[in-house]
């Protein structure tokens, strides 16, 4: 099974798709969709465009068979959290177009998963999914957290198959 994982942001989407063999994770590949390039201002319509395009192109060529996406959190300027609000409906959008589940995740939720702390630095994050994926190179910190959604949305998804086997042992 493939799984992608998006960590949502209008100027810096992270994507990063990982492989999963019964308890075995696998690295495919990861990188970041910018928009906005030098700092340059664009409008928001194009920046969505460009992510939309940018996800639909990668779920295409990993063809993933489940995705997973950060939730967002409440930023101290509201009208930043809108315009993320927005990125993470393109997040959404992309992978529930091309007929993918998508998990949704609190970032303390996969620090969890991941590092086993839910109020883990991005450092310790990044470390685990090293550990966790031996050899792999981050495209960015936007690429390993994205990485990180990927990993927690397995664990959950293997959990849920566990809990799906034993149950049918018990019925008889």
């Amino acid at each position: 099974m493939r799984v992608l994982g998006i960590d949502p942001g209008l100027r810096n989407m992270g994507w990063g798709v990982i492989t999963v063999e019964g308890s075995r994770l696998g690295h495919v590949a990861n990188g970041v969709i910018r928009t906005g390039q030098d700092g340059a201002e664009t409008e928001l319509g194009a920046r969505l465009s460009v992510l939309f395009r940018g996800l639909c192109a990668v779920i295409a060529q990993y063809a993933p068979d489940a995705a997973a996406v950060e939730q967002t959190f409440v930023n101290r300027d509201a009208a930043g959290t809108l315009k993320l609000g927005q990125a993470r409906g393109i997040a959404l959008l992309a992978p529930a177009e091309a007929g993918l589940q998508v998990g949704e995740y609190a970032p303390n939720a996969v620090k969890k998963t991941v590092v086993g702390v839910g109020h883990a630095g991005k450092e310790q994050v990044q470390h685990m999914v090293r550990v966790q994926l031996p050899g792999v190179s981050f495209a960015g910190p936007d690429a390993a957290d994205a990485l990180a959604i990927a990993i927690c949305h397995a664990h959950h998804l293997q959990g849920r198959a566990l809990r799906v086997v034993s149950g049918q042992r018990g019925v008889a």
